[in-house]
């Protein structure tokens, strides 16, 4: 059964991977492949979501048949599914001598995080994206380690390329080559606070040098959820008489369940991963569909499960008092992705995944660090000047799991609204130097043109004139895109920039009254 699991394990790691990989564009407008299928599966975002939205997305219903298939087989996503935990499971043996923590008390923690984050969700407050480890990993990925993944191997080639070598470089170009069409992303991503999310990822990973599976057994607040569940469960683990606690099984649960307790185990804390059948000498373990048997009590302590839930209590206020929650203020910079709902709906539905970020053909979607405030950390915001948003592009929608960007289909999103452009005649060459561009009307892509020029007679410094066309943006017409100031060719800040300001999501941040 071990290694049954650890194959197990390993499938579904590479399917993790697998729709990692696929969750990018190929040329189509629609991705082939259900890439958001871990996060649809994931109970915790179900629950929170329906806490603070009060709606959910039709596919995370899927979600359920995860709690069934707990309350059936026990906490089995945890040891045999969850790519968090093979990651985790990879990097346990490098800490040698397991540390056996039966006495411990430290597996309460995750369930006091449970509490905090349900409770906070029930006041609008929606905080799960940051500990949920479906939404934890995927943003960990698709912000840092693939774009990580994809410098250094183009970095290796490169520098196998310019070696010049006869024959390495035609067979490194022909490997190369055949690595860019299945597992590199089109270009190199690049996203800020790359390094951070990283070194939080990588942090997770090394705490498994202090105790192996340490985010899993301490701090996972959708393994306290499963571990809650499978208190009911079918499937039933049963020592017989002939156990003489020897303290093997202790040696080598994955969830520091304390197997050797006999029946004062913590069935809650089970991985079902089989370690202790397998290596019982006795053979005085089995799991099976047997009689239920008296469940141990769990006593999280009263006092701690009051503060818990007080915690997230007091947070909703301490969060919701910033400016940007004020119904008449916004930030001009906070330009979200097309299909988003309302910035306040957006908050409560948006687990900061990242899946939106991944997808994005121009990587001009990035994490947000305070444009949106604490609550809207590594949520997505549009940034122009690193990549624009393509006019018939709909990824982001698609791949975004709680709604919080709403699917379009083309000719919707060709007519939402990101924001306005705005240009700034003190650095527009035609306005303030005398010079002739049109770079920012030549991109436009709405079919008839949101920017339009005026003519106009300049005299330069010495007083000769030159005939320019100068710019002005259509309030109708534009779509806040973001490709005039991407192509701009002033350099630094540019001459024209996108405004949040006439988004279609909202009815009060608008330039001119109606």
């Amino acid at each position: 059964m071990q290694n049954f699991r650890r194959i197990t394990q390993g499938i579904f790691l590479l399917v993790f991977l697998f729709l990692f990989i696929k969750t990018e564009s190929v040329g189509n407008d629609e991705l082939g492949y259900p890439v958001k299928i871990f996060l649809d599966f994931d109970p915790l975002i179900l629950m929170t979501t329906l806490l603070s939205a009060h709606n959910v997305e039709k596919a995370f219903y899927l979600s359920i048949s995860l709690i069934v298939l707990t309350l059936v087989l026990g906490r089995v996503f945890c040891g045999w599914i969850c790519p968090l935990g093979t990651l985790n499971n990879i990097v346990g043996p490098l800490r040698k001598r397991n540390y056996i923590s039966g006495a411990s008390d430290r597996h309460r923690w995750k369930y006091y995080i449970l509490i905090f984050l349900l409770v906070s969700s029930m006041f609008t407050l929606q905080l799960v994206g940051f500990i949920d480890p479906i939404s934890l990993i995927i943003r960990s990925f698709s912000i840092s380690l693939y774009p990580l993944f994809n410098h250094s191997i183009r970095s290796f080639f490169d520098a196998i390329y310019s070696l010049n070598v006869p024959g390495v470089v035609e067979v490194s170009e022909s490997v190369y080559s055949l690595i860019k069409k299945s597992i590199l992303s089109f270009r190199q991503p690049v996203f800020n606070q790359a390094a951070f999310i990283g070194g939080l990822f990588f942090l997770i990973l090394g705490l498994n040098l202090v105790e192996k599976r340490f985010w899993c057994r301490y701090l996972c607040p959708l393994g306290a959820l499963l571990g809650i569940l499978s208190r009911f469960s079918l499937l039933k683990r049963s020592v017989s008489e002939g156990c003489n606690s020897c303290g093997a099984c202790a040696v080598v649960c994955q969830g520091s369940a304390a197997p050797d307790k006999k029946e004062d185990w913590k069935d809650t804390e089970c991985y079902y991963c089989w370690n202790c059948d397998d290596v019982c000498p006795r053979n005085a373990v089995s799991f099976g569909f047997k009689e239920k048997k008296a469940r141990a009590s769990m006593d999280l302590g009263r006092r701690r499960v009051a503060v818990s839930a007080l915690t997230g209590l007091i947070t909703v206020p301490l969060l919701k008092t910033a400016p940007l929650s004020r119904q008449d203020f916004s930030n001009p910079r906070l330009i979200r992705p097309p299909g988003s709902v309302d910035e306040k709906e957006f908050l409560k539905r948006c687990v900061k995944c990242g899946e939106c970020m991944k997808v994005c053909i121009t990587n001009g979607l990035q994490p947000t660090l305070l444009e949106a405030g604490i609550e809207g950390v590594w949520s997505p915001v549009l940034i122009p000047r690193i990549g624009y948003c393509e006019y018939r592009c709909t990824l982001c929608g698609q791949v975004c799991p709680t709604g919080a960007i709403k699917r379009l289909d083309l000719k919707d999103k060709t007519e939402v609204k990101l924001g306005l452009a705005m240009i700034d005649k003190g650095r527009c060459l035609p306005f303030a130097h005398a010079t002739p561009c049109i770079v920012c009307e030549e991109v436009c892509p709405t079919p008839k043109k949101a920017i339009w020029f005026e003519d106009a007679s300049v005299a330069d410094r010495t007083g000769r004139v030159k005939k320019v066309k100068q710019p002005h943006v259509d309030l109708a017409l534009c779509i806040g895109c973001g490709i005039c100031e991407a192509k701009c060719p002033v350099l630094g800040r540019p001459a024209i920039y996108v405004s949040s300001v006439g988004e279609s999501r909202s009815k009060t941040n608008r330039l001119l009254l109606p």
